[in-house]
């Protein structure tokens, strides 16, 4: 079984900083594409970041770009998200998920494993 765990989350004024880790183990992924996703109370979870198994490739959604940067130390089987300028509006529950086809997407469907989500809330 494979699992997934965040941590860093918690509560900060807007212009700071958080760093998300997402930590797996249990049984050996392989190469995976890793995911950030969040989602806000009311809202669909939607993608954030994702990062190839290389960290070749990278994707972000717009709100997020130039502020957050995704990455990965695969000998410590960890995935990072590096949160900077936080804004209000980025308050949400933030998840990391795993693809074992090793492919950048922003669909939730193409991810095979998940942690269990760790709360961002930034206040004004």
């Amino acid at each position: 079984q494979v699992q997934l765990v965040e941590s860093g989350g918690g509560l900060v004024q807007a212009g700071g900083s958080l760093r998300l880790s997402c930590a797996a183990s249990g049984r050996t992924l392989g190469a995976y594409a890793a995911g950030w996703f969040r989602q806000a109370p009311g809202k669909e979870r939607e993608i954030v970041a994702a990062l190839s198994w290389s960290g070749g490739n990278t994707l972000y959604v717009d709100s997020v770009k130039g502020r957050f940067t995704i990455s990965r130390d695969n000998a410590k089987n960890t995935v990072y998200l590096q949160m900077n300028s936080l804004k209000p509006e980025d308050t949400a529950v933030y998840y990391c998920a795993g693809n074992l086809r090793n492919t950048i997407s922003g669909s939730l469907r193409t991810y095979d494993y998940w942690g269990q989500g760790t709360q961002v809330t930034v206040s004004s």
